[in-house]
């Protein structure tokens, strides 16, 4: 993208994201959440004052700044898959981590088979590198089958509900 083409209160331009890992650093932020209409961009401490970068609407990876680590973006991955017929969507594990159903130990869990879901319902919730990140469902329709436990590590792609897109 040329530089005549950047707009000023992008919060995608990669030079404002190291000044806001700077800032977070500086001033020791746990974290820092920017929205800019239906984008989002979320920095996180990710211990020792390691900033990492999560966005609900991307799943690529920044150029590394010169000190901090920056992880993956969050982004849960939903795909039909035919054999289940159309109306079916598999939601899908944006990243390598711990799964967890619910907030704590003594929480409900986010979603149950039966629970209607829409594109920003939290599911659950991926660990990874100490950072807890919600997953929304990025789809609307009923949750017909949990294809994974509580605290079951998952890899990237790995499905984790079955869904019936047509309600």
């Amino acid at each position: 993208m040329a530089d005549s083409t950047k707009r000023a209160d992008d919060v995608f331009d990669i030079d404002r994201i190291r000044k806001l890992i700077q800032l977070m650093k500086e001033y020791e932020l746990g974290e820092i959440d920017l929205r800019q209409e239906n984008q989002r961009i979320r920095l996180c401490g990710a211990g020792h004052g390691q900033p990492v970068f999560a966005s609900g609407t991307t799943m690529a990876q920044l150029p590394a700044a010169p000190t901090p680590a920056i992880a993956p973006a969050v982004a849960a991955a939903v795909s039909p898959v035919e054999s289940d017929g159309p109306h079916i969507a598999f939601i899908k594990s944006p990243m390598v981590g711990t799964y967890y159903s619910k907030a704590n130990p003594t929480s409900k869990n986010f979603v149950e088979v039966g629970s209607t879901v829409q594109n920003d319902t939290v599911i659950c919730i991926i660990e990874a590198m100490k950072v807890f990140n919600e997953i929304p469902a990025e789809t609307r329709g009923k949750v017909i089958q949990v294809l994974v436990k509580n605290e079951e590590a998952v890899d990237f792609g790995k499905p984790l509900f079955k869904i019936d897109t047509r309600g």
